[in-house]
């Protein structure tokens, strides 16, 4: 197991991309006005890709056009105090080809917001994670 300076173990490749979906909302860090800004969305996996949907004319939606992005997803125990968290940096587009859009619809994401009409894709470039537990 591999330790960080801090004593956390380093998540791998692979173990950040299977804890990713096993919660239902993540956060998206991304640049409005020049200004970093960070919304809860909830997402779904598609390979290694972050799928969200929301409206076309929302801020998030014009703020990530071919962006680059950071994602972010953690899971906590504070009475425990053991978790995980797991971030992915990837450029963010917008789905706009119809039979991408055809098959992106298909998958298990339920938007929480109105006139979801509007998919953002963001292909993961680099996941890292870091896991805190106790000693036992």
């Amino acid at each position: 197991m591999k330790l960080d300076s801090a004593g956390l173990q380093v998540l791998s490749h692979e173990e950040c991309m299977r804890l990713l979906p096993s919660r239902p909302i993540g956060r998206i860090v991304f640049t409005d006005s020049a200004l970093p800004a960070v919304q809860p969305v909830n997402f779904c996996l598609d390979g290694e890709d972050i799928v969200i949907r929301t409206a076309a004319g929302s801020k998030l939606a014009a703020a990530t056009r071919d962006a680059v992005v950071a994602f972010e997803v953690d899971d906590f125990d504070s009475a425990e105090r053991t978790g995980w968290s797991v971030t992915v940096v990837g450029l963010a587009r917008a789905a706009d080809d119809p039979a991408q859009i055809a098959r992106l619809e298909s998958l298990r994401l339920t938007p929480w917001t109105r006139s979801p009409d509007h998919f953002i894709v963001i292909t993961t470039v680099e996941a890292t994670g870091r896991r805190i537990q106790q000693p036992a």
